[in-house]
């Protein structure tokens, strides 16, 4: 087993911090790992991108080399495009769709978003509306881990471990938020890749995965909400209702 793993966004967005709890993930289940340094522009706002490897045999570079990545993990949307080439065949993007528009000539979001859903193996997740949801909008970070989780090859609580322990000494307060936004963002993604599995194109799967309370999203309701992407009418009426499929009273297959 081997994981290949690049870690990008802009300063001050945490990337490290993602690093940190796998790294120390990896090595409670017995797996060796490399990691490169944070590369990139030093002062908040530059992008950055990190080489972060796992695997249960000897790793001998920290360099992970073209076309071997599995997953471009970014909490910023554009610094996707600055990597997906190196992306294996079966590679996955798991980013945040939230902007930091640190460049005059930011992409229009729309045309970045149809630039990210092209990608065959994809979860988007808007970490900046699930981490204020879950208190603090620094933990966009903990957001995109959390939907990228289930993707690793750690169970919750391995890497739930390492962020208590990564803001522990910040108090309990900070530990919940960060922990919170974890879970947020794990169910917002595989609520995500639920409505794909579907047979929901994957722009409207953004859509409709933003409008969703980050607190009460449920994955195992993708495949209803889905059902219900043909009727505009009563799909309007569901939101409107609060995103609850049963309180809206609207006929829904079961």
């Amino acid at each position: 087993m081997e994981k290949n793993l690049i870690l990008a966004g802009v300063g001050g967005q945490g990337i490290l911090s993602i690093a940190f709890v796998i790294d120390n993930a990896a090595l409670d289940a017995g797996y060796q790992f490399k990691q490169a340094e944070v590369h990139g522009m030093s002062q908040r706002g530059g992008a950055v991108q990190s080489h972060l490897r796992y695997a249960d045999h000897p790793i001998h570079s920290d360099l992970i080399p073209t076309g071997r990545v599995d997953m471009v993990l970014s909490v910023e949307p554009l610094e996707v495009l600055r990597y997906w080439k190196t992306l294996s065949p079966e590679g996955w993007v798991v980013s945040s769709i939230t902007p930091y528009i640190n460049i005059p000539d930011y992409p229009d979001m729309d045309e970045l978003l149809t630039q990210l859903v092209s990608f065959p193996s994809v979860v988007l997740v808007d970490a900046g509306k699930i981490a204020q949801a879950a208190g603090n909008l620094r933990a966009q970070n903990m957001a995109t881990l959390g939907a990228a989780s289930p993707l690793l090859d750690f169970d919750d609580e391995q890497l739930l471990k390492y962020v208590r322990v990564l803001f522990g000494a910040k108090g309990e307060k900070i530990v919940a938020v960060n922990e919170k936004a974890y879970r947020y963002g794990k169910a917002a993604g595989q609520f995500f890749r639920g409505l794909i599995e579907a047979g929901i194109a994957p722009l409207d799967a953004v859509w409709l995965t933003r409008r969703m309370d980050p607190a009460t999203i449920d994955p195992a309701q993708a495949g209803r909400w889905a059902r219900l992407a043909s009727d505009k009418d009563a799909l309007a009426a569901i939101l409107e209702a609060g995103s609850d499929l049963d309180a809206a009273r609207v006929g829904v297959p079961g």
